[in-house]
């Protein structure tokens, strides 16, 4: 009776860990995906693309979701075969959700969406150095150093001695062939 005992208590904590285990799973599966959709919003937030474009975005959404859906599938399965006895790595379950996460944000940063909504990203980054360079170019002048305008204009300068530099050692040196001819 005792080991009969023994083999149900086993069983239960088998089963309450693989519980755990299924529970955690969709847990992680609801926090990716809810990251996975705060990411995406993020990205088109600012934008109103066009109604192509929208559409383009909900379904490169809807892809990803059917990737998320999928690798909750293949958990459930996996802790099922794993309370049937079967022998299943941990890594599997890490490798499950990489190769889904993979799937679904290409699924996402393949769209026209994403890729205006980077653009414009872009756009706003680079606007933000032409102020800063803009900001930190009339601080300098204030403080009476060359700026970068002043540095390429002798930097042209410079190049425009040379070239004539160049021209007139060249009219030397033929001026100097005729004399000694």
């Amino acid at each position: 009776m005792s080991d009969a005992h023994e083999v149900q208590e086993e069983w239960s904590q088998m089963v309450e860990q693989m519980n755990d285990a299924v529970a955690d799973s969709l847990e992680q599966n609801m926090k990716s995906q809810a990251a996975f959709v705060e990411s995406w919003a993020e990205a088109v937030e600012d934008s109103v693309p066009e109604e192509d474009a929208m559409a383009e975005g909900f379904q490169g959404y809807n892809r990803a979701y059917e990737v998320w859906m999928d690798a909750a599938e293949q958990m459930f399965e996996r802790t099922t075969d794993a309370a049937q006895g079967e022998e299943v790595d941990a890594a599997e379950y890490r490798d499950i959700w990489l190769q889904s996460a993979n799937e679904a944000f290409k699924e996402v940063m393949s769209t026209g969406a994403f890729a205006a909504a980077n653009g414009q990203l872009v756009e706003r980054m680079m606007e933000m150095r032409r102020e800063a360079d803009d900001v930190s170019q009339e601080t300098i002048a204030q403080l009476g150093f060359p700026t970068r305008d002043d540095v390429d204009e002798v930097g042209e300068r410079l190049v425009e001695l040379e070239r004539r530099q160049h021209a007139v050692e060249q009219k030397l040196d033929r001026v100097l062939e005729h004399l000694e001819e």
